[in-house]
């Protein structure tokens, strides 16, 4: 895993030296070496950020070029089936290989094939630039998922790209322009959705996408899909069949030449995953988890437990507000947009104690997605129940009379309930969303989602009634619309932006096993009762986990990986905080609603009421404004 950035410029002057300074931006993501190549003639610069796993010589560095000249490469992740991508390329025709590395099979991949066609044959996380110097253009593409980043975009007559946002920023061309409808979007959902991003002009590469882009093109062409969200379609899927594959998944990205670990929570998710690691490993299996000194958010306990019985070698963290305190400070460097899902703080620290030890992670990510794990999932599960046996008629007719207070139908039908923040934002600031979101899933189910979100305010224009009807004839049922409208947007949107940047922020590779493509497709094929039963979600990987863990060690209420952020801002955070509420000036200031806020902060110091989810979206939006001022 490393970092990318480059720019292709109508003006060639200065190219090597601009795509030196983006890379320089993102020296975190690949601390074992930075390589530029360009060519000024056709205005193109690549730079790259190594973080050396796979051949640890010279021969893995980037940007590579292809053996025939015509292609040149700058890639962040990993391709996990490069060693049978290599046999097929070498029995198609023999190849003069000069190294051992993963980078390498793709170049060779691409000039032998094309990116398009190498695309379908990849099984990995990645985001690619490729340079054609035949055709003097250039092809950015993200995996399926979107487990890593690429923005994008025009600064002028620049176009500029790159794993983070400040690679972008350090381009001279670069103007910080800010998009008010993505704050808008932000202060809705507590993240920055794709294809938007927090700068004017600057996009995020949907997950499943390629785009291509030439210099003296006039605007940008369309980003177009590779592959697409599998719909649920239930067929003829066994237990042995998720296992035999999500096993396979675990083996792949085992592979490295460097130390690797997992993270352990002691959950269904990640200790399937270490289980099926240390069933594939010679020696036991290093494993990490932090706990908190709030036992109503510590799992410490638990994951000792499980790593006990599945004899890994397992180290804990118990977090301490004072660590906590001294993360908080570096979030909008971190996150470099902004940023609300306070796991943000546990997942960095568990990352920067993994990484004293080990190179790379496998971690328990996506399952609750995938194999409907969510608490919510279940509740709308139990509701189409019983609603599904009331005539259509009758269900309209209660929607009439029946108001869900303060969810919309976009919230009730996307399955995720972000802070509330709604309640904080200056009044007319909440307008309709625009349905370039449709982009993250290229279904026009989700387009129909974003499309009926109410045009101002909190209040729902739907009940829960007709949502869940609406779900249901689209996807057979709630908790399968929820999901797949999850995976398509939640996952790559929040989820997988917080491990990616806090991993990265210590240079270690975090794997995700349950995000490989073969699963999530399979995954789609089960029956919904393989993954939600009597109120209780995920049973096909209960199922294979029994064979490894006794139940009682997992079995518990989800608790998701939480911390205690209210007692936290009333505690170390407190400076912090006033902090920043005392200052009132700028753009980012003017979006907040500033009596409101100063009730609700009153009201939470004063221990009537926990508001800290709606706080700690505005206060991330105000440090990120600090940090990262705007036009």
């Amino acid at each position: 895993m490393c970092g990318i950035a480059g720019c292709l410029q109508r003006r060639a002057a200065d190219i090597a030296q601009a795509a030196h300074a983006m890379a320089t931006a993102t020296a975190h993501r690949g601390p074992d070496g930075l390589g530029v190549w360009s060519d000024a003639d056709a205005g193109i610069g690549l730079g790259h950020n190594r973080l050396a796993i796979i051949e640890l010589s010279a021969a893995g560095d980037q940007p590579m070029t292809s053996a025939d000249g015509r292609w040149v490469l700058a890639f962040n992740g990993e391709i996990y089936n490069f060693d049978a991508l290599r046999r097929d390329l070498d029995a198609e025709h023999p190849v003069a290989w000069r190294g051992l590395s993963d980078t390498e099979v793709l170049v060779e991949a691409i000039a032998r094939r094309g990116v398009r066609a190498t695309l379908d044959t990849l099984n990995g996380m990645f985001a690619i630039a490729a340079w054609d110097r035949g055709e003097a253009r250039l092809w950015l593409a993200r995996d399926r998922l979107g487990e890593k980043p690429l923005y994008y975009g025009w600064q002028g007559d620049t176009f500029v790209f790159g794993s983070e946002l400040k690679a972008l920023a350090a381009h001279p061309a670069f103007a910080a322009r800010l998009d008010e409808e993505a704050v808008r979007l932000y202060l809705a959902f507590g993240y920055v959705p794709a294809p938007y991003s927090i700068y004017r002009g600057i996009g995020k590469l949907p997950p499943g996408h390629v785009l291509t882009v030439a210099r003296d093109a006039p605007g940008l062409a369309e980003p177009v899909p590779y592959w697409t969200l599998p719909r649920p379609e239930p067929g003829d899927v066994t237990t042995a069949d998720i296992e035999a594959v999500l096993t396979d998944a675990v083996g792949l990205r085992m592979r490295a030449d460097v130390p690797m670990g997992a993270f352990l929570s002691g959950g269904i998710d990640s200790s399937l995953v270490v289980a099926l690691m240390q069933q594939q490993s010679a020696r036991p299996v290093r494993t990490f988890s932090i706990g908190f000194t709030d036992a109503a958010f510590d799992e410490s306990e638990r994951a000792a437990a499980v790593a006990a019985h599945l004899g890994t070698d397992h180290l804990r963290l118990t977090v301490t507000e004072g660590a906590a305190r001294d993360v908080i400070p570096r979030l909008p460097d971190m996150y470099d947009e902004p940023f609300a899902d306070s796991s943000q703080i546990p997942t960095f620290l568990l990352a920067e104690l993994s990484r004293a030890h080990v190179t790379v992670a496998l971690s328990g990510d996506g399952g609750d997605e995938i194999f409907g794990g969510y608490t919510r999932y279940l509740v709308y599960d139990a509701i189409w129940g019983r609603l599904r046996r009331v005539p259509l008629p009758v269900r309209r007719a209660a929607a009439a009379a029946t108001r869900v207070a303060g969810a919309s139908a976009w919230r009730l039908a996307r399955g995720f309930a972000p802070p509330a923040v709604a309640a904080l934002v200056s009044p007319g600031r909440i307008q309709r969303l625009t349905n370039t979101l449709a982009a993250t899933s290229g279904h026009d189910f989700y387009q129909r989602l974003v499309t009926s979100r109410p045009r101002t305010g909190p209040r729902p224009s739907r009940s829960i009634m007709v949502d869940s009807h609406d779900i249901a004839r689209d996807f057979g049922d709630p908790a399968s619309g929820m999901a797949f409208v999850d995976t398509g947007s939640y996952l790559p949107d929040d989820i997988l932006v917080k491990v990616d940047r806090a991993t990265m922020a210590v240079a270690l590779e975090g794997r995700i096993p349950f995000l490989d493509h073969r699963v999530v497709e399979l995954a789609a094929r089960l029956p919904l009762a393989a993954k939600i039963s009597g109120g209780v979600g995920k049973q096909v990987l209960r199922e294979i986990l029994d064979r490894h863990v006794p139940r009682a060690l997992v079995e518990r209420p989800k608790q998701g990986f939480a911390v205690p952020l209210g007692a936290w801002l009333n505690g170390p955070l407190r400076d912090w905080a006033d902090d920043l509420l005392a200052d009132r000036s700028g753009r980012i200031a003017s979006f907040v609603d500033w009596r409101a806020v100063d009730r609700e902060w009153t009201d939470h110091r004063a221990g009537r009421h926990d508001h800290s989810p709606r706080l700690w979206t505005v206060l991330m939006l105000l440090a990120w404004g600090r940090r990262w001022p705007v036009a």
